[in-house]
């Protein structure tokens, strides 16, 4: 019995010691993740708004928005799109979000994307954060080009810009989106 509780104590032991030791890689992988994350959605930022100079007063006057740097989606019949974002509050990054659609009907390719979705209120804001956000089947988003931005309007609090990135697909919808979000700790 006494030498079972020593093998314990040992398990025990060496447990800890390994998850001591392998806690701050793991939290520090998780920290280079998120800075590369939020590395890339400015970047996306600055994309956006050099396409199209009047976005900037949509980033400086929305309640929030959730930028996605790097969307990829490929279907043949049955599509698929899926990427990472950063939501912003007041300017601040506030956590990060998932983006997952699946879509049924004609379309054929792939390609690459950036995606913003700007939030009208603190209000379309919550929604997002409930993690059960998602765009109805007939949202759409306006593609980036100079002056796109110039009279465009919120719908159900929202207003969604894409910019492709490369490749080619004939379908461009982004109804059917749902979206995870995490608060950063």
């Amino acid at each position: 019995i006494i030498c079972m509780k020593k093998m314990n104590a040992l398990k025990i032991s060496i447990f800890s010691l390994l998850f001591t030791a392998l806690l701050p890689a793991t939290l520090k992988a998780q920290d280079d993740d998120h800075a590369k994350l939020k590395a890339d959605a400015e970047n996306a930022k600055a994309e956006f708004i050099k396409s199209d100079e009047l976005m900037q007063g949509l980033f400086d006057n929305a309640a929030g928005y959730v930028i996605f740097p790097n969307v990829g989606k490929g279907a043949i019949g049955v599509g698929g799109a899926a990427g990472n974002g950063i939501l912003y509050e007041n300017g601040q990054a506030v956590g990060r979000a998932k983006m997952k659609q699946v879509t049924v009907g004609f379309q054929f390719g792939g390609q690459a994307y950036r995606e913003v979705i700007f939030f009208e209120d603190q209000a379309a804001i919550d929604r997002f954060k409930t993690s059960n956000f998602e765009l109805s089947a007939q949202a759409s988003a306006v593609a980036v080009t100079k002056g796109a931005s110039a009279n465009v309007k919120y719908r159900d609090g929202v207003l969604i810009f894409t910019q492709e990135k490369g490749g080619l697909m004939y379908e461009a919808s982004v109804g059917g989106q749902h979206f995870d979000f995490e608060k950063f700790q």
